[in-house]
């Protein structure tokens, strides 16, 4: 059973309002992978490098605080870059561009499963 030109025109108010109001949901749902950050790479490989250097700093003044402190930089830097690789992307179907699309069309195999 498709839905009526109302139910359509609602369903893509809905998602209209959702990619303004939460925009990380409706990528996560639709099943997008950002792309990577290469730019939050550079600055978690920097903050490494800046790390291993206040690190060594500590180390070489016999300050034990400023060694802890690079360290908990190169820790963040390791953290910021290996956060913004992302995960694999997904096969995407064809057609189902918008989650209401993919909404409808899982409405209709449920549907056509259903009385077969």
């Amino acid at each position: 059973m498709a839905l009526s030109d109302h139910e359509k025109r609602m369903l893509q108010e809905m998602e209209a309002a959702l990619m303004t109001e939460d925009p990380r949901l409706v990528s996560a749902l639709s099943g997008e992978v950002k792309p990577l950050g290469k730019n939050r790479i550079l600055l978690g490989l920097g903050l490494v490098g800046l790390g291993i250097l206040v690190l060594f700093t500590g180390l070489i003044s016999k300050t034990t605080p400023v060694g802890v402190l690079g360290f908990i930089i190169a820790l963040g830097g390791v953290i910021t870059a290996i956060s913004s690789i992302g995960r694999p992307s997904m096969p995407k179907r064809k057609g189902s561009s918008t989650i209401s699309a993919r909404l409808e069309q899982r409405w209709d195999e449920r549907n056509n499963g259903a009385t077969e």
